[in-house]
């Protein structure tokens, strides 16, 4: 009896383990790299918000393979998330991680450099973002802090050990070139696009929403937005990797983000030169091109309110 009694505890045990290692898994952030050129990848991240789960890399990242080393496109929220990115790099190419690109201010961009810092990675972004990353990345911490709760350990604002100056700078590693292209921003002011004329790829950061609605914040300017994503329009690249939403063409890029910052400012610049009130104003915004997009009755009102009083101010 008392060896049957001590076989079940046993058993229930190996299966609480069990339980227990499943939850740990389900909770797990899985990043895999998936190829969009030789040599080029990209993670395409959760379009939803930033939670526990996905610890707040809500967002696409990228990764370039050289015969130098390899690039890394945004290292994610997190000291721990740039240490899943890492291994998860390793999974596509042995290559060490030399470069660490931000595209821009917004977390999930640049507060896990820490990580690649202390591997001895070089740091790159643009001088445009230093002032936003200093004024917001405690901002950030702190919004985040009771989402990511453990999974935020030992994240610290980590900056840039190279800033980028002016509006084009072009950076060689190992035979491969990157254009580094920047319009004074749009959703953040160090906003820049990653392109590889080589294979026709542009990583746009937060330049570029696919599938969902765009976000506008106060340091956002939907004017340089509007600015940046003409540059990308002059590239005309055969891939764009948007900061959200899946691997797409300029057609889809433009019909999702390009289309609706013209639109906004359009409709709002009418709006306040004719003195029309910021209530009807964005009631009278056209959202049905629009409706496909994920997020798009619950932001647009925000965006159409945000672009209205960015406009006065013009």
């Amino acid at each position: 009896m008392h060896r049957r009694h001590l076989f079940h505890a046993l058993a229930r045990t190996a299966a609480l383990v069990g339980t227990l290692a499943l939850a740990t898994a389900a909770h797990a952030l899985n990043i895999s790299f998936q190829p969009v050129a030789p040599n080029v990848y990209a993670y395409v991240g959760d379009t939803e918000g930033r939670t526990y789960e996905n610890e707040a890399l809500n967002a696409n990242i990228g990764l370039v393979v050289t015969p130098a080393g390899a690039v890394l496109i945004d290292p994610g929220a997190t000291y721990r998330t740039g240490a899943t990115i890492a291994a998860a790099a390793q999974q596509v190419s042995n290559q060490p991680i030399k470069w660490v690109i931000n595209t821009g201010g917004q977390d999930h961009r640049w507060l896990g450099n820490g990580y690649f810092k202390a591997q001895g990675a070089d740091i790159i972004a643009h001088a445009n973002a230093q002032a936003d990353m200093q004024a917001r990345g405690p901002e950030h911490l702190r919004a985040n802090a009771p989402v990511l709760k453990d999974k935020q350990d030992g994240t610290v604002p980590v900056y840039a050990t190279r800033w980028l100056q002016g509006p084009d700078n072009t950076l060689e590693l190992g035979g491969v070139k990157l254009q580094f292209i920047h319009r004074n921003g749009g959703h953040t002011p160090g906003d820049m696009l990653v392109y590889l004329p080589a294979t026709g790829v542009v990583f746009t950061g937060d330049v570029v929403y696919t599938d969902r609605i765009l976000g506008l914040h106060p340091v956002s300017k939907t004017k340089t937005w509007v600015a940046s994503f003409e540059a990308l329009e002059a590239l005309q690249p055969k891939v764009v990797v948007p900061g959200h939403g899946r691997v797409t063409t300029l057609a889809q890029a433009q019909r999702d983000t390009g289309n609706l910052l013209r639109a906004l400012r359009a409709h709002m610049g009418k709006a306040v030169e004719a003195g029309t009130d910021i209530g009807t104003a964005v009631k009278t915004f056209d959202a049905t091109p629009f409706k496909h997009l994920q997020h798009v009755d619950v932001w647009l009102p925000q965006l159409a309110n945000l672009t209205y009083l960015e406009m006065e101010q013009e």
